[in-house]
């Protein structure tokens, strides 16, 4: 139920009395530091649960109603607004399997698909279909960080910019942007990533989806992936991109290559641009989904 900040105390409180499975207790919130943290939204309701057992229905139906008549008695001092009491069955899962549930066949742009592993799609003639298992990286395609950068790769391989191409995915996760690099024609795919997990990720997911030959991984940073290369990836944070825009500036090739930076909080954009600016890179193109944004440069 949705319940006023100041009246999650009393609810809490009202809950906990007929629910011996416990109180849950979902505070709003609204993101702040380039979308890394959070505080706590005072405007919006925080999402109250409480878990019953259904063993014995008539316990529980009893407990609903004994629920039900209290906060109606809190309810009628208004104090603060209190929502409804809404009741559902919740059955036991596999809770490790459980998340996967979430993760849907995913299109992005025209062309671009992503499947998870455990599901099935059937595509169309033109579909470029990932067939991806995130394990404990980041990259599934649902963030909006990640849905910028598969849209631009598409943009790219519409102006013929992909095919052939020697292309750093910098900050690689779980490699879905090196592999839709590789699916679009890429000829080499360098995915670099200061986490181990994130490296096995996209060796494991190259290896699903039969790009092997074209996308390496290696545990490292940008000073180690050499170049330039004619198209960059980093779907990183604003504080990042600020402090590699030299580096990013030098992995591109001049004149024809391309950055697409993401993982910048709309707030942060105006201090990436200008990095951008100082190291020599030339915006020309941006996208937004949401409070993040998306950056093309090139090297003049």
């Amino acid at each position: 139920m949705a319940v006023d900040p100041e009246a999650v105390e009393a609810v809490s409180e009202i809950l906990s009395r007929v629910a011996p499975g416990g109180v849950s207790i979902e505070q709003p919130f609204a993101l702040i530091d380039e979308g890394l943290a959070a505080r706590p939204d005072p405007e919006r309701p925080a999402i109250l649960r409480a878990y019953l057992p259904a063993i014995d229905a008539g316990a529980a139906d009893r407990a609903v109603r004994e629920a039900r008549t209290l906060l109606g008695h809190l309810q009628a001092f208004e104090l603060r607004p209190i929502g409804e009491l809404e009741v559902r069955p919740v059955h036991e899962s596999d809770w490790a399997e459980a998340w996967k549930r979430h993760f849907p066949v995913l299109r992005v742009g025209r062309r671009l698909v992503i499947r998870p592993t455990w599901r099935r799609h059937r595509g169309a003639p033109d579909d470029v279909v990932l067939a991806l298992d995130p394990g404990m990286a980041f990259g599934t395609g649902l963030h909006p960080t990640t849905r910028l950068c598969l849209a631009g790769i598409e943009a790219w391989a519409d102006e013929g910019r992909v095919t052939g191409a020697s292309v750093l995915d910098l900050g690689c996760g779980s490699g879905i942007l090196a592999i839709a690099a590789a699916r679009f024609g890429a000829r080499s795919v360098l995915g670099v990533d200061t986490d181990p997990i994130a490296v096995e990720a996209t060796v494991a997911n190259a290896r699903r989806n039969h790009v092997t030959r074209r996308v390496r991984a290696a545990r490292g940073s940008l000073a180690m992936a050499g170049g330039p290369f004619d198209l960059v990836l980093a779907n990183l944070i604003a504080s990042l991109l600020v402090g590699l825009a030299g580096g990013l500036a030098a992995a591109v090739r001049p004149g024809t290559g391309r950055l697409l930076a993401s993982g910048i909080f709309i707030d942060r954009e105006p201090d990436v641009r200008a990095a951008f600016e100082s190291a020599g890179l030339t915006v020309i193109g941006r996208s937004h989904e949401t409070d993040w944004v998306a950056l093309e440069a090139r090297v003049p």
